[in-house]
């Protein structure tokens, strides 16, 4: 079982969510950004029709995240090293009014 533990966290982490407006709908071809708060490399992705983004394969330190669309910027999250989910799903809200 240990083995199994071992080899999924080898894999990285998942973060996942979608960018939703006000009215909890999808903010179509929003653009997400993933910063690793150690290296301060940036990863992005742009949303489909779902709203809905995916960073797999995460190193165990901080993450910052945050949407943009429009000129108009979600909130920055958070995702702690000291986090040990492997699955971790957050939601970005734009006002896109």
């Amino acid at each position: 079982m240990v083995a199994f533990a071992q080899k999924d966290r080898a894999q990285g982490r998942l973060l996942s969510g979608k960018v939703l407006d006000q009215h909890d709908n999808p903010v179509v071809s929003a653009v997400v950004y993933l910063t690793n708060t150690r290296t301060h490399g940036i990863k992005t992705y742009i949303v489909g029709q779902d709203g809905t983004y995916r960073f797999p394969g995460l190193s165990n330190v901080d993450y910052e995240v945050y949407a943009q669309y429009d000129q108009r910027k979600s909130d920055t999250r958070s995702v702690s090293q000291f986090d040990d989910r492997p699955q971790v799903y957050i939601d970005l809200k734009i006002d896109t009014h």
